[in-house]
């Protein structure tokens, strides 16, 4: 089968033949529909070669969707031709995480060996993909895998971000995203469903910040140095009660903390390795920083719920298995609108 892989450090991926997986005992090949292209891939195709747990070459795509094409013995929970998504962060599925369906958070999987797909284990931007538990398996129903595969990630880190700061976005709070790319403009979106809060999006690219306001940004303000001065400004100087930073980059943290006020929240989501100084007179008072992890099995359900009411619509550019490499180079230059899917059975 087809599959696009990241072969050596530092090298671009490629369009590679591999052995179509056989299913065992618990598992379930899927035949791939869709699969979400991520800025996440980008990240671990930056590392140096001394920093990467897992061995190369590695498939890539953490986003998946597809058909049931087998199951191997054991498997109840599915059947050959159901269409599903799958959840990603695969843990051990028996710590105290997991039994509350946060294997995002699994306390073991590093200690077992156990990675998502696309990062680590084989993953899904390939004809056909291996799931190793049926329990990572969410029914799709009649949503649309191409429109909803990004939601497994795109959609489901910026709903658990916000999730836990929903007390916060109360009539008259002020809740800004940082970055309006494929998780933003979706986080937007969530934001507009979930809560009476305004929403500011801050980006350094025109065309973003137009896609911010068609998806629902009451702002859209240049993400530049005096981008927080400018929230401060639409907030009557108090700053805003959340701040979601989707970049994670040096200067969007300092933006996030300057524009926060006191008792709020900033939660850095973006792998831009930035950080922000917690301390005594560094924040206003009682602010808190968080950097969370994807989200749990349970919120991906309620997010593809979200999207069959209709509530949440990712802005996607499609490719063929053989245009992966196209989708990444466009992604990292900032061309993509939204979020890039690769169909590779299309």
């Amino acid at each position: 089968m087809k599959a696009v892989q990241y072969v050596e450090p530092g090298a671009a991926p490629v369009v590679a033949e591999v052995p179509t997986p056989t299913p065992g005992p618990g598992q379930v090949l899927l035949k791939v529909t869709a699969a979400g292209v991520c800025h996440s891939d980008i990240a671990v195709m930056e590392m140096p070669a001394e920093r990467l747990s897992f061995p190369l070459p590695l498939t890539l795509g953490h986003e998946g969707a597809g058909i049931v094409a087998e199951v191997g013995d054991g498997v109840q929970a599915v059947r050959v031709g159901d269409a599903v998504a799958v959840y990603g962060p695969w843990g051990c599925g028996l710590c105290a995480k997991c039994a509350l369906g946060k294997e995002n958070y699994c306390l073991r999987a590093g200690e077992l060996g156990i990675s998502p797909p696309g990062l680590g284990a084989p993953g899904a931007i390939a004809e056909y993909l291996l799931v190793d538990h049926e329990r990572h398996l969410v029914p799709l129903g009649d949503l649309d895998p191409v429109e909803t595969v990004p939601l497994t990630d795109a959609g489901l880190t910026p709903y658990h971000a916000i999730k836990r700061s929903l007390p916060k976005l109360v009539p008259g709070s002020t809740a800004v995203v940082i970055g309006a790319g494929g998780l933003g403009h979706v986080a937007i979106q969530l934001l507009r469903a979930l809560t009476p809060a305004r929403v500011v999006a801050l980006d350094v690219s025109e065309e973003k910040l137009a896609l911010a306001r068609e998806v629902g940004a009451h702002e859209a303000v240049v993400s530049d140095a005096d981008a927080a001065a400018a929230i401060r400004g639409l907030t009557g100087g108090l700053g805003a009660e959340v701040v979601l930073d989707f970049v994670g980059a040096a200067p969007t943290v300092l933006t996030a903390g300057a524009a926060v006020q006191v008792e709020g929240d900033v939660t850095i989501v973006g792998l831009g390795g930035g950080a922000l100084p917690v301390g005594f007179g560094t924040l206003p008072f009682e602010a808190t920083v968080t950097a969370p992890y994807w989200g749990s099995r349970a919120e991906l359900i309620e997010v593809l719920d979200l999207a069959r009411a209709g509530a949440v619509k990712v802005h996607v550019e499609t490719y063929g298995i053989d245009e992966a490499p196209l989708a990444y180079k466009r992604l990292h230059e900032g061309k993509v609108r939204g979020r890039a899917v690769i169909l590779p059975n299309g």
